[in-house]
């Protein structure tokens, strides 16, 4: 497999797998040719590379950026925006760990929050509703804790080896 080749299979690769992180595929395509892209990437660069649109590319560019994972760069002497993806990989897993707490974790542990929390009417139904959402609630309330100390603690030892670990 040469270079290319190589390289479109990973752009695809990540695509497919962007799918099963909840991203669309356009997205993690972008990602994936950044990450891999030894320069900054134009839009324009990007839409050739990849064959979409400039509408989906600008979207999907926005949402890498609000991700924290994306950069804009600027070159001297040049208006167009280019842009750079995260290389660090320690640090890219941090940041989306960071948002996918944000975006999918919290909201799901306020809405145990709230329904372990309704009154108890004494009925087997209701205890039962409670008991479990309340468990699941400690379950994912911890989850999300153990997570955030984690990929906040970049600098410490057994941090690092478990960031290690979880990549």
């Amino acid at each position: 497999m040469n270079y290319k080749e190589a390289k479109e299979k990973f752009i695809s690769t990540w695509g497919s797998l962007g799918t099963l992180w909840g991203i669309n595929k356009a997205m993690a395509q972008i990602h994936a040719l950044l990450w891999v892209s030894p320069e900054p990437l134009s839009m324009e660069d990007i839409m050739e590379e990849l064959q979409i649109s400039r509408g989906n590319t600008s979207m999907n560019l926005r949402q890498l950026m609000d991700w924290g994972i994306v950069f804009k760069e600027s070159k001297p002497g040049e208006r167009k925006e280019y842009f750079v993806s995260e290389k660090d990989v320690q640090e890219l897993a941090r940041q989306v760990a960071k948002e996918r707490s944000r975006r999918e974790i919290k909201p799901v542990i306020k809405t145990l929050r709230e329904v372990s929390a309704i009154e108890n009417d004494g009925s087997k139904k209701t205890k039962e509703l409670i008991k479990q959402t309340k468990a699941l609630y400690d379950l994912a309330s911890n989850a999300d804790i153990m997570m955030n100390k984690i990929v906040n603690q970049e600098s410490n030892w057994i941090t690092k080896t478990l960031m290690k670990l979880i990549n």
